[in-house]
């Protein structure tokens, strides 16, 4: 079934009794040609351009829990491609670009909306590094505009400009930027990849690899065996844990990641705006909420919950930069995992094991990296070679010294 605007119109008169289920629930087979772990957005994007992209069949999504019930439902929806190092800048702008036509292409609404995004600065050193940065976009083809106190005055008035310690100086614009819905985004690869013949097999962990030789065999899993020459891996903050049963100890530390989504006010936030001089990013969503957050929590876990003192130092964040933000009540929060790397960059590459394929890392990147991931990973799995926009992604970049720390702090994943 295509869906269009026809269609609703006639499911509509005839009480919606005709829309079915969006994918299959099918059983695991014995084996399969290509087995994905992982149900987020990233595993079911690269199944989808598996099978469509680059055709390949008899592919396998594995998802312990059900599709979209990690990181890929608990983010706060940014899309964006103001990167400055040339090691994202390509791989980012390409996932803007699909993002543009992800809609059309998997026949979904996954609600892309390009309001923009506006980094805002806050001295004058950080005005040249913004600058920098939105030359750096222009010559990728991301594009940017700097704009000055008095243009952001007429875009976004309610900000606190003349604030004592944080006075706002001016921001960086990307038009193109702006949010999609989440869960759309993974229905959507979803019943895409389904309607091509991908099996996605839900409450389906895999507890350990079979490895034969240095080469992998497949996968043991709590439904049993599944054989398959070779296994992508993408399971964001369980990259750890789950590389660790085949024996691979991974540069990658596990965080959490709270979000927080407020009462529905009416529209407010032209598009997504980020503190200059702090840790806090806030949007609004269709339903009216403001969506927002911050830093990560500073210690390792694997619970998908977080503590008061973030919300507390998110909460400073916005009243810094929005007083009003005071007045609105708080509908809930959640927490993801995040895959913290030691340069706050990804991985997407071989492991040492032949047939065992790795997309992690991706820190507070993930979202925003969806399509391409996706398209990234596929290749790799397809050719054995990486996609030119993540030619940088490679595993032992952090032996060879060539890390790609976009903000400059080093080795210290709980900063990145």
């Amino acid at each position: 079934m295509r869906f269009s605007g026809f269609r609703v119109l006639q499911q509509a008169l005839t009480g919606h009794k005709g829309w079915g289920a969006l994918w299959r629930d099918p059983a695991p087979k014995p084996a399969y040609d290509i087995i994905i772990v992982g149900g987020g957005g990233h595993g079911l994007a690269a199944a989808f351009y598996l099978a469509k992209t680059f055709g390949q069949a008899r592919i396998a999504v594995l998802e312990k829990g059900w599709l979209g019930s990690g990181n890929i439902g608990r983010n706060t929806t940014i899309i964006r491609s103001n990167y400055l190092l040339p090691g994202n800048q390509p791989f980012y702008e390409f996932s803007m670009k699909l993002w543009e036509t992800l809609e059309q292409e998997v026949n979904f609404n996954a609600m892309v909306s390009q309001r923009s995004i506006i980094n805002l600065f806050h001295s004058d050193g950080q005005r040249d590094a913004y600058r920098r940065r939105g030359n750096a976009m222009h010559l990728i083809g991301a594009g940017g505009e700097l704009l000055s106190q008095d243009q952001l005055r007429e875009i976004v008035p309610f900000l606190n400009f003349d604030n004592a310690r944080f006075p706002i100086k001016g921001g960086l614009r990307q038009s193109r930027a702006g949010t999609a819905r989440h869960d759309g985004v993974a229905w959507g690869y979803a019943r895409a990849a389904d309607q091509l013949g991908v099996d996605l097999i839900q409450h389906c962990e895999v507890t350990g690899f079979l490895i034969e030789g240095g080469r992998v065999q497949g996968v043991q899993t709590t439904r049993g065996d599944i054989r398959a020459p070779k296994v992508g891996v993408a399971v964001a903050g369980s990259s750890s844990r789950v590389m660790e049963r085949a024996g691979l100890r991974l540069p990658i530390e596990s965080h959490v990641l709270q979000a927080f989504v407020s009462e529905g006010l009416k529209p407010t936030i032209p598009g997504v705006i980020t503190f200059g001089a702090g840790h806090f990013y806030i949007s609004q969503s269709d339903k009216g909420g403001l969506v927002f957050g911050g830093d990560i929590d500073g210690y390792n876990s694997y619970a998908q919950r977080g503590n008061l003192d973030v919300l507390q130092d998110v909460a400073q964040g916005g009243m810094a930069l929005m007083p009003m933000i005071g007045r609105a009540r708080l509908l809930r929060s959640w927490g993801g995992i995040m895959d913290m790397s030691m340069d706050g960059s990804p991985v997407i590459d071989r492991t040492p094991i032949e047939g065992l394929y790795l997309n992690a890392g991706w820190c507070y990147g993930g979202f925003k990296a969806t399509p391409a991931s996706g398209y990234a990973f596929a290749h790799l799995l397809a050719t054995d070679r990486p996609h030119e926009t993540a030619s940088a992604y490679r595993l032992d970049r952090f032996n060879r010294g060539y890390v790609i720390d976009e903000k400059g702090v080093g080795a210290q994943p709980n900063l990145h």
